[in-house]
C-alpha cells in the first residue's frame, strides 16, 4: 500500500483484465505468441498505421531489438535527446554504440530538431526520437535531415501511443518504433512493452531476434517444418498472461483517454491562472501535435521552489515526484563525453519539473485536493 493518500499512480483495473487472464491459463497457452498476444498486436499495428507490431517484455527490450536491427557496432553513434528515459541511450550503448547527446526544446522538452544536423558524422546510425509527455517531436524537420543524410529515425514512443503529428500516428515515423506497457502508461500490463517495425524488409529478423534467434515464427506458420538456431537473439516474448491483461485494457480505449483527458484538461483549465502568477511554466501543445494524456508537468522556477511544492504536497498525502535526470551528465553520460553545460535547457529542466497525478483512478475527488493544495503553493 502507498504511504500516500493519492499516489503519483495507481494501476487500475478498467474491464475483462482478470477473465482474461483466467481464460488465457485455463485455455492451455501461457506462453508467448498465443492467441491473445495476436490480438494485442493487431490492435497495436491499427493503432499505429499499419506497421507490424511484436510484442515484448519492456519497451527497453524492444529498443535492445532496434539496435540489433539496426547493426549497432562498437564505435557506432547514435543521436539521443539528453532529456530522455535512461535506456533511451543505454539499449544502444549495450551493444556499443556511443550516446551523442543532444538539448531539447524549452517549450515541448523534446529533441531540438534545430541541434541534430551538426552532430551527425560517417558514424552515426539512428537518430533517436522521444515524444515527451505524447506530443510529438517536429517530424518534419527531422524526417528532412532523416532523408538528406541517409541515417535513420527510431521513436521511442513510450509517452506517445494514440498521440499523432499533423494527423499521421507517432509511432510511424520512424523505420521502428517502441512502446511501452509499464504500469505508468495509458496502458498497462505491469511490465510490457512493443516494437513497431514499419520497414517490411526487417519483419522475419526482428520475430527471429524476438524469439532467441530461432524460427520458430516460421515454423507456427507452416513456412518450415521444424525450427532451429539462425541468428542470434533473446528472449524478448512476453507470456500470454500478459497479453490477456493488456488486450482488456486496449479494449476499453475510450473510457480510460476520456477519463485521462478529463484530468489532464481540468489541470490545465484550473492551475493556469496560478501557474502564471507563480512563474511556473505549464505544458505545451503545438497546433499540429494531439497528445494522448500521459502525463502532466509543470516547470517550476528553480530546484529549490520545486522540492518545497514537492514537500507541501506530501505534507497533504499527495505524492508528486520529478522526473529524468540528464543523461549527459550522469556517472555513464560523462564516460560518453557528457559535461555540465552541454545541454542546458535539459539541465534547467531536469531541476524545475514536476508531474501531478494523473491515471484513470484517480477520482474527481482526490484531483480537487491535489488542485487546492498546489494553489495554496507559493514559489517566493
Amino acid at each position: 500500500m502507498s504511504a500516500y493518500r493519492i499516489p503519483f499512480n495507481r494501476p487500475s483495473v478498467v474491464g475483462e483484465e482478470l477473465n482474461y487472464v483466467r481464460g488465457a491459463i485455463e485455455g492451455g497457452h501461457s506462453a508467448g505468441d498465443g492467441p491473445l498476444t495476436h490480438r494485442c498486436s493487431e490492435i497495436l499495428s491499427d493503432w499505429v498505421g499499419g506497421g507490424r507490431v511484436l510484442l515484448t517484455t519492456s519497451c527497453t527490450h524492444a529498443l535492445e531489438m532496434c539496435a540489433l536491427l539496426l547493426g549497432i557496432e562498437e564505435g557506432d553513434e547514435v543521436i539521443v535527446p539528453a532529456f530522455a528515459f535512461v535506456t533511451t541511450a543505454g539499449a544502444f550503448a549495450l551493444h556499443g554504440a556511443k550516446p551523442v547527446f543532444v538539448d531539447v526544446r524549452p517549450d515541448t522538452l523534446n529533441l531540438d530538431e534545430n541541434q541534430i544536423r551538426e552532430k551527425i558524422t560517417d558514424r552515426t546510425k539512428a537518430i533517436i526520437v522521444l515524444h515527451y509527455a505524447g506530443v510529438a517531436c517536429e517530424m518534419d524537420a527531422i524526417e528532412a535531415i532523416s532523408l538528406e543524410t541517409g541515417v535513420p529515425i527510431v521513436e521511442d514512443n513510450a509517452h506517445g501511443l494514440l498521440g499523432s503529428y499533423r494527423e499521421k500516428p507517432l509511432g510511424s515515423f520512424g523505420c521502428l518504433a517502441t512502446q511501452s506497457f509499464h504500469e505508468t502508461k495509458n496502458f498497462i500490463c505491469g511490465e510490457g512493452g512493443a516494437l513497431v517495425v514499419n520497414d517490411s524488409a526487417w519483419v522475419e529478423r526482428a520475430e527471429i531476434l524476438r524469439e532467441k534467434g530461432t524460427n520458430r515464427s516460421r515454423f507456427l506458420r507452416g513456412q518450415v517444418d521444424k525450427y532451429t538456431w539462425v541468428d542470434v537473439g533473446s528472449s524478448y516474448l512476453p507470456s500470454d498472461i500478459l497479453a490477456a491483461f493488456l488486450l482488456a485494457q486496449l479494449e476499453t480505449r475510450e473510457s480510460i483517454q476520456r477519463r485521462r483527458s478529463e484530468i489532464w484538461q481540468r489541470y490545465d483549465t484550473e492551475l493556469a491562472l496560478w501557474a502564471g502568477a507563480q512563474g511556473v511554466g505549464m505544458p505545451r501543445i503545438p497546433e499540429e501535435c494531439v497528445h494522448p494524456a500521459h502525463l502532466f508537468h509543470m516547470l517550476l522556477p528553480s530546484e529549490a521552489s520545486r522540492t518545497r511544492l514537492i514537500a507541501h504536497l506530501a505534507q497533504r498525502g499527495i505524492l508528486a515526484v520529478f522526473h529524468y535526470q540528464s543523461l549527459h551528465v550522469s556517472e555513464m553520460g560523462r564516460k560518453f563525453g557528457g559535461f555540465e553545460g552541454q545541454c542546458p535547457v535539459t539541465e534547467a529542466v531536469s531541476d524545475q519539473l514536476v508531474r501531478l497525478p494523473l491515471y484513470f483512478g484517480l477520482t474527481n475527488a482526490e484531483q480537487s485536493d491535489v488542485i487546492e493544495a498546489v494553489l495554496a503553493f507559493s514559489t517566493d
